[in-house]
């Protein structure tokens, strides 16, 4: 499937959020992600399908001054 992933398009097999994070990242730690515009708290990520289309946006925290 097709979906946009932080503005650019990105072909997938992840079919939930859990596994697209993990295909992205390795990890879900320090993760954040809307999907379709929504906040997706991490204890639903198992059980939020992704279809085709729609649209992910998915932010790590970063360390720093």
């Amino acid at each position: 499937m097709t979906i946009t992933y932080n503005g650019e398009p990105l072909t997938t097999d992840a079919t939930t959020v859990f596994d697209l994070v993990m295909e992205q990242f390795g990890t879900d730690a320090g993760v954040a992600v809307a999907l379709n515009r929504s906040i997706v708290p991490r204890s639903a990520w198992k059980d939020s399908a992704l279809n085709d289309g729609d649209r992910v946006d998915a932010l790590t925290a970063v360390q720093g001054g």
